[in-house]
């Protein structure tokens, strides 16, 4: 796992522009605190910053390989968890390797395959090559969209980096955001190769874009297509469970400490459980850490989002699975640090409110990252396998929108609720979600002979997986990088996404609850604690010194009246947030408070210039 940037320029030498390049790659420094690099060669610039796993010694980037006619240069971020494979292929075709390394795998089954190396990687990544013999980049996107992209055309080539902080480095791209970028910004609705940023777009996943000198060219080598599922319910169950055991086991190659995330739910636990056996057949012991709160487990409060506690569930794997446990156990206080936010913001390079869920997931990494270098994340489990609410409630079901946003209008209220009067209505995010909405559903072809209720829930599936779990594989590349942590996610694997999202909803749910299949498929594995469990979502703090602490923040950002964020957020409705009387200990009660306060610490920390016209 790293962090690449790059710059091709077709009208000028860049050798000329190296400090340039490295600042560009120095933003990159938490995703590789282990080694940089940088190569230019007449039109291209290519920085590479290193978070070692593989042959540590060996994956030195950016990577070379001389040919006849000319220099194929590589820089890359991720895993290929199939290196292994395609290594045997490529020596059998004539390649000779120097490195253990995935990242040589990736650049000598370019110069085999060209771009069309994409289509035979398991893994995630993205990727940039430059290829002297035809002056031309190509970058490469994983399918789902695990590991970030992000691109900026310019007159004469493009700026490229894992992060919008890379390539904002570079004085080509200002710092601007428009009116369009606010509407991305303030709706969850995550629009394929939006970047907020203006003039710059996201490598979609599943892509493979080109830049030479005729321009900027774009292909799709993956999409999540509609095709029939012929398999019983034995079958389908079984095939899920032979396909978690070979991505755990891939999964799981690091010359790195190793561990899990465990949240005590089912997509969590279950991988611990084929952790915990794969790793006791080579007589090791699974790592696995959870979060929780202080006084959260002994004082907790059930609501409609969250019925119990993790700690107790957390408890029960880790004792049937035997692994070295730790609970990470965070105090008002830290979580609402004004540093910590400010560490939330540069992370993510926007402010995306979600408040003490995004601090307590920096917070969560941090420790762990002390004990591991490796964790395995249950992340997007419930969107293959139908875990939200929302696929279950019948009014989010009929929603003519997203079916998040139906269930979060209910439980946080109008994310335009604490904006000025006169700027939400020039944003109309209604119609800005509207259109979104519309485009996104028409790209979902019908099974022939589906009925109409399968076809709206095969509609909620396909908007989950290609819109919905973006945003929290953002959300978990961001936070977990920005301490230099790698955190994998088997439930993305697209062969297991491929499967399961092409099973019938009567299927997915054949027992009446969320995630069927993968209660089955684990059934042999985890505590019964866990297989009676209801989902719960992330947890959320209920301590209300919390929720203090952010009001007496407002009522400090209240005093500065000339401070920018006014120019988004309506004084009045944040002044009646930081004075009201009842506790602010839920997060709907504070979600206004949190994405002022995000709004605020982002115009400080980037000061980008907005355009309203």
């Amino acid at each position: 796992m790293c962090g690449i940037t790059g710059w091709v320029s077709f009208d000028r030498d860049l050798r000329d522009e190296a400090a340039t390049l490295d600042a560009m790659t120095e933003t990159m420094a938490c995703r590789g605190p282990d080694d940089r690099g940088t190569w230019i060669e007449g039109p291209a610039a290519l920085g590479h910053r290193r978070l070692a796993i593989i042959d540590l010694p060996g994956g030195r980037q950016p990577m070379t390989a001389g040919t006849p006619d000319g220099t194929v240069a590589l820089v890359y971020s991720g895993e290929t968890y199939n290196f292994t494979e395609l290594r045997r292929e490529l020596t059998g075709r004539g390649h000779r390797f120097t490195t253990d390394s995935d990242t040589e795998a990736v650049l000598r089954g370019y110069l085999e395959w060209g771009d069309a190396v994409a289509e035979r990687l398991n893994g995630m990544y993205a990727f940039a090559v430059w290829d002297g013999r035809h002056d031309k980049l190509v970058m490469i996107r994983d399918r789902m969209g695990i590991k970030p992209f992000y691109c900026f055309p310019t007159s004469d080539g493009v700026l490229f980096g894992s992060e919008p902080k890379a390539v904002l480095a570079n004085p080509l791209a200002g710092a601007r955001v428009g009116l369009d970028g606010l509407r991305e910004l303030f709706t969850l609705v995550k629009t394929p190769g939006h970047a907020v940023w203006e003039g710059m777009r996201e490598v979609e996943p599943g892509t493979v874009v080109t830049v030479d000198r005729a321009g900027l060219h774009t292909r799709t080598y993956w999409s999540l297509q509609t095709r029939a599922h012929p398999d019983d319910r034995d079958t389908t169950v079984a095939t899920v469970r032979s396909l978690l055991d070979d991505i755990v086991r891939r999964q799981l190659v690091a010359d790195v400490p190793r561990c899990t995330l465990l949240s005590g739910g089912l997509d969590s636990s279950a991988l611990t459980a084929i952790a915990a056996l794969q790793l006791a057949e080579q007589g090791e012991k699974v790592r696995s850490f959870s979060v929780d709160f202080v006084g959260q487990s002994d004082h907790f409060v059930a609501d409609e989002l969250r019925a119990t506690p993790d700690t107790p569930f957390v408890h029960d794997v880790a004792r049937l699975s035997r692994t070295e446990h730790q609970d990470i156990v965070l105090d008002a206080q830290t979580l609402a640090d004004p540093g910590v936010r400010a560490r939330v913001i540069r992370a993510r390079d926007l402010p995306m409110g979600f408040g003490d869920m995004d601090a307590s997931l920096l917070l969560l990494f941090r420790a762990v990252r002390d004990q591991s270098t490796v964790a395995l994340s249950g992340e997007s489990a419930d969107e293959v396998f139908g875990g939200y609410l929302q696929f279950f409630d019948e009014e989010a079901r009929a929603a003519d929108t997203f079916p998040w946003l139906a269930m979060a209008a209910r439980h946080f209220g109008d994310d335009s609720s604490v904006l000025r009067p006169d700027l939400a209505k020039t944003l109309d995010l209604e119609s800005y979600i509207a259109d979104s909405y519309r485009t996104a559903v028409s790209a979902i072809r019908r099974l022939d002979g589906e009925s109409d209720f399968e076809y709206r829930m095969r509609q909620i599936c396909h908007l989950h997986l290609t819109r919905f779990v973006r945003l929290l594989l953002d959300r978990k590349d961001r936070m977990s990088m920005a301490v230099g942590l790698e955190v994998r996610v088997p439930y993305c694997d697209h062969r297991l996404v491929e499967y399961v999202y092409n099973t019938p909803w009567s299927l997915k749910s054949f027992d009446g609850r969320e995630k069927s299949l993968l209660r089955e498929a684990a059934a042999d594995v985890v505590p019964r604690s866990v297989y009676d469990r209801v989902k719960s979502p992330y947890p959320s703090t209920q301590d209300p010194r919390y929720g203090l602490a952010l009001q007496e923040q407002v009522k400090d950002l209240l005093a500065r009246p000339g401070h920018r964020v006014f120019d988004l957020v309506d004084r009045e409705k944040l002044h009646r947030a930081a004075h009201r009387d009842t506790p602010v200990s839920t997060q709907s009660a504070r979600h206004g408070l949190e994405g002022a306060l995000d709004l605020a610490t982002w115009l400080d920390l980037y000061t980008p210039e907005l355009s309203f016209g």
